[in-house]
Protein backbone atom coordinates (compact mmCIF):
# COMPACT_ATOMS: atom_id res chain seq x y z
CA UNK A 1 0.00 0.00 0.00
CA UNK A 2 1.03 3.22 -0.43
CA UNK A 3 -0.18 4.52 3.35
CA UNK A 4 2.90 5.43 5.65
CA UNK A 5 3.52 3.68 8.81
CA UNK A 6 5.26 7.61 10.04
CA UNK A 7 2.12 8.38 10.91
CA UNK A 8 0.49 6.05 13.02
CA UNK A 9 -0.10 8.48 15.72
CA UNK A 10 -1.76 11.16 13.86
CA UNK A 11 -5.49 11.90 13.99
CA UNK A 12 -7.20 13.20 11.16
CA UNK A 13 -10.81 12.70 10.69
CA UNK A 14 -12.28 11.59 7.42
CA UNK A 15 -15.83 12.31 5.97
CA UNK A 16 -16.76 10.55 2.33
CA UNK A 17 -20.27 11.99 1.16
CA UNK A 18 -21.30 9.22 -1.39
CA UNK A 19 -19.76 6.26 0.91
CA UNK A 20 -22.55 3.71 -0.41
CA UNK A 21 -21.76 4.23 -3.95
CA UNK A 22 -19.68 2.36 -6.95
CA UNK A 23 -17.03 4.77 -6.12
CA UNK A 24 -17.74 5.23 -2.00
CA UNK A 25 -17.17 1.61 -1.46
CA UNK A 26 -13.53 0.84 -2.44
CA UNK A 27 -12.80 4.58 -1.42
CA UNK A 28 -14.04 3.62 2.15
CA UNK A 29 -12.44 0.71 2.42
CA UNK A 30 -9.03 1.95 1.29
CA UNK A 31 -9.36 5.07 3.74
CA UNK A 32 -10.13 2.52 6.66
CA UNK A 33 -6.62 1.12 5.80
CA UNK A 34 -5.35 4.57 6.39
CA UNK A 35 -2.87 4.67 10.06
CA UNK A 36 -3.28 8.12 9.62
CA UNK A 37 -6.96 8.64 10.06
CA UNK A 38 -8.25 8.10 13.51
CA UNK A 39 -12.16 8.24 12.54
CA UNK A 40 -14.18 7.52 9.03
CA UNK A 41 -18.01 9.37 8.96
CA UNK A 42 -19.08 7.60 5.86
CA UNK A 43 -22.20 9.45 4.62
CA UNK A 44 -24.98 8.32 1.80
CA UNK A 45 -28.54 8.26 1.49
CA UNK A 46 -28.67 4.41 1.68
CA UNK A 47 -26.85 1.37 3.24
CA UNK A 48 -24.24 3.38 4.96
CA UNK A 49 -24.83 1.69 8.17
CA UNK A 50 -24.04 -1.47 6.70
CA UNK A 51 -21.44 -0.37 4.85
CA UNK A 52 -19.65 0.73 8.35
CA UNK A 53 -20.45 -1.83 10.26
CA UNK A 54 -18.54 -4.54 7.72
CA UNK A 55 -15.12 -1.67 7.41
CA UNK A 56 -15.56 -1.37 11.43
CA UNK A 57 -14.17 -5.19 11.62
CA UNK A 58 -10.71 -4.45 9.62
CA UNK A 59 -7.83 -4.24 12.50
CA UNK A 60 -7.24 -0.73 12.10
CA UNK A 61 -7.00 2.06 13.75
CA UNK A 62 -9.37 4.33 12.03
CA UNK A 63 -13.25 4.39 13.80
CA UNK A 64 -16.26 3.94 11.30
CA UNK A 65 -19.42 5.12 11.85
CA UNK A 66 -22.44 5.55 9.08
CA UNK A 67 -24.66 8.28 8.67
CA UNK A 68 -27.89 7.87 6.15
CA UNK A 69 -30.11 10.73 4.64
CA UNK A 70 -30.18 13.79 5.08
CA UNK A 71 -30.97 14.37 8.34
CA UNK A 72 -27.65 12.88 9.05
CA UNK A 73 -25.69 14.81 7.11
CA UNK A 74 -24.70 17.41 9.20
CA UNK A 75 -23.84 15.03 11.91
CA UNK A 76 -21.49 12.96 9.48
CA UNK A 77 -19.42 16.23 8.87
CA UNK A 78 -19.39 17.13 12.56
CA UNK A 79 -15.28 17.57 13.05
CA UNK A 80 -13.83 16.44 9.78
CA UNK A 81 -10.30 17.71 8.46
CA UNK A 82 -11.02 16.09 5.06
CA UNK A 83 -13.80 15.48 3.51
CA UNK A 84 -13.94 13.59 0.35
CA UNK A 85 -17.01 14.10 -2.27
CA UNK A 86 -17.53 10.92 -4.95
CA UNK A 87 -21.36 11.47 -4.55
CA UNK A 88 -23.19 11.16 -8.11
CA UNK A 89 -24.41 8.97 -10.62
CA UNK A 90 -22.11 7.05 -12.48
CA UNK A 91 -21.39 7.78 -16.55
CA UNK A 92 -22.93 4.97 -18.79
CA UNK A 93 -22.14 4.18 -22.54
CA UNK A 94 -22.35 7.21 -24.81
CA UNK A 95 -22.46 9.58 -21.95
CA UNK A 96 -20.35 12.46 -21.42
CA UNK A 97 -18.66 13.77 -18.46
CA UNK A 98 -21.34 16.86 -19.54
CA UNK A 99 -24.07 14.41 -19.45
CA UNK A 100 -23.98 14.12 -15.84
CA UNK A 101 -23.95 17.55 -14.90
CA UNK A 102 -27.73 18.08 -14.17
CA UNK A 103 -28.11 15.40 -11.52
CA UNK A 104 -24.28 15.90 -10.38
CA UNK A 105 -24.25 19.27 -9.95
CA UNK A 106 -27.51 19.60 -7.74
CA UNK A 107 -26.18 16.81 -5.50
CA UNK A 108 -22.74 18.59 -5.36
CA UNK A 109 -24.39 21.96 -4.54
CA UNK A 110 -26.27 20.66 -1.65
CA UNK A 111 -23.16 18.45 -0.31
CA UNK A 112 -21.45 21.76 -0.37
CA UNK A 113 -23.85 23.98 1.44
CA UNK A 114 -23.82 21.46 4.23
CA UNK A 115 -19.74 21.67 4.66
CA UNK A 116 -19.76 25.11 4.17
CA UNK A 117 -22.13 25.50 7.39
CA UNK A 118 -20.89 22.49 9.05
CA UNK A 119 -17.13 22.16 8.33
CA UNK A 120 -16.07 25.33 6.70
CA UNK A 121 -12.24 24.72 7.74
CA UNK A 122 -12.05 21.27 6.31
CA UNK A 123 -10.13 20.06 2.80
CA UNK A 124 -12.50 19.19 -0.05
CA UNK A 125 -11.97 16.55 -2.11
CA UNK A 126 -14.14 16.75 -5.46
CA UNK A 127 -14.55 14.10 -7.44
CA UNK A 128 -18.05 13.58 -8.24
CA UNK A 129 -18.09 14.39 -12.30
CA UNK A 130 -18.11 16.06 -14.17
CA UNK A 131 -15.03 17.59 -12.02
CA UNK A 132 -14.19 20.64 -14.39
CA UNK A 133 -17.61 22.37 -13.00
CA UNK A 134 -18.30 21.08 -9.93
CA UNK A 135 -15.36 21.88 -8.25
CA UNK A 136 -16.07 25.56 -9.50
CA UNK A 137 -19.79 24.94 -7.90
CA UNK A 138 -18.09 24.09 -4.38
CA UNK A 139 -16.21 27.71 -4.75
CA UNK A 140 -18.76 29.40 -5.37
CA UNK A 141 -20.98 27.85 -2.71
CA UNK A 142 -18.10 28.47 -0.16
CA UNK A 143 -18.00 31.77 -1.31
CA UNK A 144 -21.67 32.89 -0.49
CA UNK A 145 -21.35 31.70 2.94
CA UNK A 146 -17.70 33.96 3.40
CA UNK A 147 -15.50 30.72 4.12
CA UNK A 148 -13.63 30.53 0.61
CA UNK A 149 -10.55 29.15 1.19
CA UNK A 150 -8.99 28.50 -2.36
CA UNK A 151 -5.74 26.21 -0.60
CA UNK A 152 -8.51 23.63 0.64
CA UNK A 153 -10.68 23.04 -2.07
CA UNK A 154 -9.41 19.99 -4.90
CA UNK A 155 -10.96 18.77 -7.47
CA UNK A 156 -9.11 14.98 -7.66
CA UNK A 157 -7.48 14.17 -11.43
CA UNK A 158 -5.09 11.82 -9.31
CA UNK A 159 -6.70 8.57 -11.96
CA UNK A 160 -5.29 10.55 -14.94
CA UNK A 161 -2.06 10.49 -14.24
CA UNK A 162 -2.11 6.56 -12.60
CA UNK A 163 -4.10 6.38 -16.26
CA UNK A 164 -1.20 7.96 -17.93
CA UNK A 165 1.79 5.93 -16.22
CA UNK A 166 0.17 2.67 -16.91
CA UNK A 167 -0.85 3.41 -20.61
CA UNK A 168 2.50 4.84 -21.49
CA UNK A 169 4.57 2.03 -19.68
CA UNK A 170 2.33 -0.85 -21.65
CA UNK A 171 3.55 0.96 -24.51
CA UNK A 172 7.39 1.26 -24.11
CA UNK A 173 7.40 -2.14 -22.62
CA UNK A 174 5.92 -3.20 -26.09
CA UNK A 175 7.87 -1.04 -27.72
CA UNK A 176 11.39 -1.71 -26.30
CA UNK A 177 10.89 -5.54 -25.01
CA UNK A 178 11.77 -4.57 -21.66
CA UNK A 179 9.54 -5.16 -18.63
CA UNK A 180 8.63 -0.99 -17.07
CA UNK A 181 7.16 -0.66 -13.61
CA UNK A 182 4.32 1.55 -14.21
CA UNK A 183 4.75 3.32 -10.78
CA UNK A 184 7.99 3.80 -12.35
CA UNK A 185 6.99 5.80 -14.68
CA UNK A 186 6.35 9.83 -14.43
CA UNK A 187 3.97 11.55 -16.83
CA UNK A 188 2.75 15.06 -15.94
CA UNK A 189 -1.10 15.57 -16.96
CA UNK A 190 -2.37 19.15 -16.64
CA UNK A 191 -5.71 21.08 -17.61
CA UNK A 192 -9.00 19.71 -16.49
CA UNK A 193 -10.59 16.10 -15.86
CA UNK A 194 -12.49 15.36 -18.99
CA UNK A 195 -11.78 14.34 -22.60
CA UNK A 196 -10.10 16.79 -24.51
CA UNK A 197 -9.24 19.21 -21.53
CA UNK A 198 -7.19 16.20 -20.08
CA UNK A 199 -3.24 17.43 -21.46
CA UNK A 200 -0.61 13.90 -20.82
CA UNK A 201 3.24 16.16 -21.29
CA UNK A 202 4.72 12.85 -22.81
CA UNK A 203 7.68 15.14 -24.59
CA UNK A 204 8.66 15.55 -20.31
CA UNK A 205 8.93 12.09 -19.47
CA UNK A 206 12.41 11.99 -20.94
CA UNK A 207 10.97 8.43 -23.13
CA UNK A 208 11.23 8.29 -26.68
CA UNK A 209 7.84 8.26 -28.82
CA UNK A 210 7.30 8.06 -32.33
CA UNK A 211 4.43 10.56 -33.18
CA UNK A 212 1.88 7.73 -33.68
CA UNK A 213 2.45 6.43 -30.13
CA UNK A 214 1.86 10.15 -29.21
CA UNK A 215 -1.04 10.46 -30.97
CA UNK A 216 -2.72 6.95 -29.71
CA UNK A 217 -1.06 7.15 -26.27
CA UNK A 218 -2.65 11.20 -25.83
CA UNK A 219 -6.17 9.85 -27.16
CA UNK A 220 -6.10 6.76 -24.80
CA UNK A 221 -5.42 8.69 -21.55
CA UNK A 222 -8.26 11.67 -22.41
CA UNK A 223 -10.51 9.06 -23.31
CA UNK A 224 -9.24 6.23 -21.15
CA UNK A 225 -13.00 6.39 -18.69
CA UNK A 226 -14.82 5.52 -22.14
CA UNK A 227 -12.76 1.96 -21.75
CA UNK A 228 -14.46 1.13 -18.94
CA UNK A 229 -17.68 2.31 -19.28
CA UNK A 230 -17.80 0.08 -22.66
CA UNK A 231 -16.47 -3.02 -20.96
CA UNK A 232 -19.17 -2.26 -17.94
CA UNK A 233 -22.05 -2.41 -20.58
CA UNK A 234 -23.88 -0.28 -18.65
CA UNK A 235 -23.57 -1.38 -15.08
CA UNK A 236 -21.08 1.86 -14.20
CA UNK A 237 -17.88 3.89 -14.78
CA UNK A 238 -14.52 3.78 -13.77
CA UNK A 239 -14.91 2.99 -9.78
CA UNK A 240 -12.02 0.73 -8.66
CA UNK A 241 -9.35 2.09 -10.21
CA UNK A 242 -10.86 5.98 -8.77
CA UNK A 243 -11.41 4.66 -5.71
CA UNK A 244 -7.47 4.03 -5.56
CA UNK A 245 -6.76 7.68 -7.32
CA UNK A 246 -8.41 9.33 -4.75
CA UNK A 247 -7.16 7.45 -1.76
CA UNK A 248 -3.82 8.33 -3.16
CA UNK A 249 -4.51 11.97 -2.97
CA UNK A 250 -6.08 11.32 0.36
CA UNK A 251 -2.92 9.95 1.65
CA UNK A 252 -0.60 12.40 -0.11
CA UNK A 253 -2.63 15.04 1.47
CA UNK A 254 -2.95 14.17 4.70
CA UNK A 255 0.68 13.51 5.34
CA UNK A 256 1.73 17.12 3.95
CA UNK A 257 -0.70 18.11 7.00
CA UNK A 258 1.03 16.35 9.13
CA UNK A 259 3.95 18.29 7.78
CA UNK A 260 5.78 15.59 5.81
CA UNK A 261 7.55 17.66 2.83
CA UNK A 262 7.70 18.14 -0.77
CA UNK A 263 4.62 16.17 -1.15
CA UNK A 264 3.37 16.80 -5.01
CA UNK A 265 -0.01 15.08 -6.51
CA UNK A 266 -1.59 16.85 -9.61
CA UNK A 267 -5.35 18.38 -8.71
CA UNK A 268 -7.58 20.69 -10.15
CA UNK A 269 -7.21 24.21 -8.34
CA UNK A 270 -7.85 27.60 -8.41
CA UNK A 271 -4.15 28.44 -9.83
CA UNK A 272 -2.90 31.37 -11.36
CA UNK A 273 -1.37 28.68 -14.34
CA UNK A 274 -3.85 29.70 -17.14
CA UNK A 275 -5.29 33.20 -15.74
CA UNK A 276 -3.83 34.63 -18.98
CA UNK A 277 -6.11 32.66 -21.03
CA UNK A 278 -8.75 33.54 -18.49
CA UNK A 279 -8.64 30.48 -16.69
CA UNK A 280 -9.94 30.26 -12.75
CA UNK A 281 -9.31 26.33 -12.40
CA UNK A 282 -6.59 24.28 -13.74
CA UNK A 283 -4.90 21.01 -13.15
CA UNK A 284 -1.61 20.70 -12.75
CA UNK A 285 1.33 19.25 -9.95
CA UNK A 286 1.07 21.12 -6.76
CA UNK A 287 2.95 20.24 -3.65
CA UNK A 288 0.90 20.28 -0.88
CA UNK A 289 1.77 21.65 2.42
CA UNK A 290 0.35 22.13 6.10
CA UNK A 291 -2.42 24.48 4.89
CA UNK A 292 -3.39 22.19 1.77
CA UNK A 293 -2.50 23.75 -1.28
CA UNK A 294 1.29 24.81 -0.88
CA UNK A 295 2.99 25.74 -4.42
CA UNK A 296 0.99 25.34 -7.67
CA UNK A 297 3.92 24.45 -10.48
CA UNK A 298 4.37 26.16 -13.79
CA UNK A 299 3.41 23.68 -16.92
CA UNK A 300 7.44 23.29 -18.20
CA UNK A 301 7.97 23.67 -21.73
CA UNK A 302 5.47 22.42 -24.26
CA UNK A 303 6.67 20.92 -27.65
CA UNK A 304 4.66 22.07 -30.84
CA UNK A 305 2.02 19.16 -30.76
CA UNK A 306 1.45 19.70 -27.13
CA UNK A 307 0.69 23.85 -27.80
CA UNK A 308 -1.68 22.88 -29.82
CA UNK A 309 -3.50 19.95 -27.69
CA UNK A 310 -3.38 22.96 -24.97
CA UNK A 311 -5.06 25.61 -27.63
CA UNK A 312 -8.03 22.87 -27.52
CA UNK A 313 -7.90 22.35 -23.63
CA UNK A 314 -8.79 26.29 -23.14
CA UNK A 315 -11.89 26.78 -24.68
CA UNK A 316 -13.49 23.53 -23.00
CA UNK A 317 -12.48 24.32 -19.50
CA UNK A 318 -13.26 27.64 -19.51
CA UNK A 319 -16.75 26.46 -20.74
CA UNK A 320 -17.00 23.85 -18.09
CA UNK A 321 -16.05 25.91 -15.85
CA UNK A 322 -18.27 29.25 -16.38
CA UNK A 323 -21.03 26.11 -15.92
CA UNK A 324 -20.42 25.24 -12.81
CA UNK A 325 -20.42 29.12 -11.93
CA UNK A 326 -23.65 29.52 -13.05
CA UNK A 327 -25.11 26.73 -11.93
CA UNK A 328 -24.06 27.83 -8.47
CA UNK A 329 -25.41 31.10 -8.37
CA UNK A 330 -29.00 30.36 -9.50
CA UNK A 331 -31.45 31.48 -7.08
Amino acid sequence: MFFSARLLAAKTNVAILGAAGGIGQPLSLLTKLNPAISNLALYDLVNTPGVAADLSHINTPAKVKGYKGPDELDAALKGADVVIIPAGVPRKPGMSRDDLFNTNAGIVKSLASAAARVCPDAHLLVIANPVNSTVPIVAEVFKKAGVYNPKRLFGVTTLDVVRASTFVAEAQTQATGKAIDPSDVKVTVIGGHSGVTILPILSQTGLSFSQEEVDALTHRIQFGGDEVVKAKDGAGSATLSMAQAGARFTDSLIRALNGEKNVVEPCFVESPVAAEQGIKFFASNVTLGKEGVDTIHPIGKLNAFEETLFEKVIPELKKNIQKGVEFANQA
